[in-house]
Parts: structure tokens; sequence; C-alpha cells
């Protein structure tokens, strides 16, 4: 099952409510939604794939994915956060196959070793069987303060070849000294927020632990194939209230949770300077993108996408350029993750025609 309704509000101007970076080609000829299912397609065939998706994206999805059965495209009327779409998932894969095994991923993550990546979800698949709630964690590089963490404590053993963990803790996003020390542990996993567990497993825990969630999935679940589904899904979504995560509502609390550490050169895409790293650069470190032409004289580290405008700049270093028209975007590379400020701001000024 794969998430793909977020708008990706810090790839702003670029990524919006009416082209979100899910469904744009950011690092190639295929947009990111096409590219995880890339990914997985040799492990698990197309008509065991799902999408959980903002209704308004529905049919760009049906149309990226030709070969993912329209009904495995899923639409929820708003967003309420990854838990009810999770367990909205769920509820469909349990009525196909109740002791499926299901595994969560993201659209809009980039992993540069697939193969690797396919492993470790095979380690997870088999933990999970087990009855496990399982974290695809990932070996850290640095000390990310803008990532959730994952304590590991006592070895569960190898899973084709991939040794898993019992999870003693997830942490939310550190500060740099508490992130270091995870560092230099080597104890501590990052959350890449990919996860596996068995449908009637997660249910449950949600049964637990989400009481008043479940309640309503429920409902929406027991008229899945009825011709009330549609109706129901609509009324009973509008009773939910607020936005959960999978992460603090379910994982942070469970009992029975692994982790399976992999090392696949993952990033979740979640500012402009991430995305720049994994572009190529010239020997400046310029990178220029888009339809637009440009031009640069003595700039290093600096990033351009044009889609129409000449652009030419001079004597610049560490600058994210971003040109779409109807929005220019001009920031500093260290400050790429408070694109979101300004995001919050259009919003409190009511700009819908810029978001």
């Amino acid at each position: 099952m794969i998430l793909a309704g977020g708008v990706g509000t810090r790839l702003w101007p670029l990524s919006r409510r009416g082209t979100p970076k899910q469904l744009l080609e950011l690092l190639g000829e295929r947009t990111m939604l096409q590219a995880t299912v890339d990914r997985i397609a040799p492990m698990i065939p197309l008509e065991r794939v799902y999408v959980m998706t903002n209704a308004e994206y529905v049919e760009q999805a049906r149309a990226q994915l030709p070969n993912v059965p329209p009904k495995n495209i899923i639409g929820e009327p708003t967003p309420r956060g990854t838990a009810p779409a999770v367990g909205l998932a769920a509820w469909h894969i349990q009525t196909r196959d109740p002791k499926a095994v299901m595994l969560s991923l993201h659209a809009d993550h980039h992993i540069a070793d697939p193969e690797g990546f396919r492993q470790a979800l095979g380690a997870a698949i088999d933990v999970a069987r087990e009855g496990w709630l399982v974290n695809l964690g990932v070996r850290p590089t640095y000390a990310a303060t803008g990532l959730g963490w994952v304590e590991m404590d006592s070895s569960l053993g190898k899973f084709r070849g991939v040794e898993a963990w019992r999870v003693k803790r997830f942490v939310e996003k550190p500060d740099i000294e508490r992130a270091e020390h995870f560092l230099e542990s080597g104890r501590y996993l990052w959350n890449s927020g990919i996860f596996g567990w068995r449908v009637d497993v997660i249910l449950k825990v949600f049964e637990r632990l989400l009481p008043s969630i479940s309640e309503r999935l429920a409902q929406i679940g027991a008229a899945l194939g009825t011709p009330e589904a549609e109706a129901t899904l609509r009324e009973v979504w509008a009773t939910l209230r607020g936005e959960t995560t999978i992460d603090r509502g379910i994982m942070e609390h469970a009992a029975q949770v692994a982790t399976v550490p992999m090392d696949v050169g993952w990033d979740d895409v979640g500012s402009w300077s991430s995305l720049i790293a994994l572009m190529p650069a010239d020997a400046s470190g310029n990178t220029v993108r888009g339809a637009g032409d440009s031009i640069l004289v003595d700039c290093e580290r600096v990033f351009i996408l044009s889609e129409e405008k000449f652009i030419a700049a001079i004597g610049l270093s560490d600058l994210v350029v971003v040109d779409v028209g109807d929005a220019l975007l001009i920031c500093h590379r260290d400050r790429a993750q408070d694109v979101k400020r300004i995001v919050s701001q259009l919003q409190a000024q009511g700009r819908h025609d810029l978001l």
C-alpha cells in the first residue's frame, strides 16, 4: 500500500495542491509515484498494489498507473493523517485476504539501491508474518534533527539474511546534541516511515490504541462491496477530527514492534536541499533544471529551475531559485526547510491561487 496523498509544501512553488510532488517527474522520466511502483514490481504483483491518495488525485494516479487495477487506487475524501489512511487500506485488503501481510510505503521517497530495498522488504514481510509490527529503519549517515529515530533493543535473528531487532522506543526529531549521541551510539536508526504488518494484527492494534478511529473504519469496512460504500465513506470520514499519524498513534505505543535496518540510499525528499542533493551538478556545484534557459557566471552551489523564463545569475552562492510562472522562490539552501513558512503565510492570507 502506497501513501500518495500529501501536497509536498516544502517543495513549493513547484509542488502544489494541483500538482503534488508525488505526481511530478522530479528525478527522471518517471513520477515519484511511478518510481515507487517500479521499485516493488519485481516482488509484488501489480494486482496486489494499493494506493491511498486524496480524492482529487485519484484520476491522475490511475492515469499514471494503468497496470494497477483502478479499484486499488482509493481516494480519501479529506486528509486525516496516515493512521486513518492505513486503517482504511487495511480494511480493503482484509476483505480480499484476511491474513495478508501489508507493507505501507510512501510515494515520495527516493531509494538509490532498489535491490537492497527489496531484500529489506522481504525480511520485514517474514518478521510481520510472526505477528510483529515492523519498521524499516535507515542506517544513519549524519546527526539528523529533521527525522525521527528508532532505538534498537535485542536481536530477533536473521530473516532472509537481514538481522531484525526489537524496538526499544521511537524518538521524535531530536536536537543536535541528542542526534549526535544517537549517531555515535550505533543503537539508533532513522525512522523511514515504512512499515509492515499482518492486516488482522494491525486492525486489532487499532481497536486497542485508536478505538474511536477503529470504530469508524469498521463502519466503512462493513459497507465495502455494497452500493452504499461511497456514501458511507464520505459520511463516516467526515466525523474524523484532526490528523493522526500511524507513527504517534500506533507505532510509538504498540507492544510488539520490530525494526529491519537498511542501507539503501534512502531519502524522503523532504525539501529543496534534499532534492538538489540527488541531482547531478557541474564542477562548481551548480544545477540547472526545467525548460527555461539559464546562464550562471561565477556562481557556486546555485540551483535554478525555470519552467519558461531565461534566468541569469552572477556571483551568487548557495541559493535556490525556482520560477514556475505565477510564483518565484528565492532562498538560501540552508533555509530550504523554511519554505513551509511561506506556505503557512499564503494559507493565512487566503492566497489559494498560489497553493
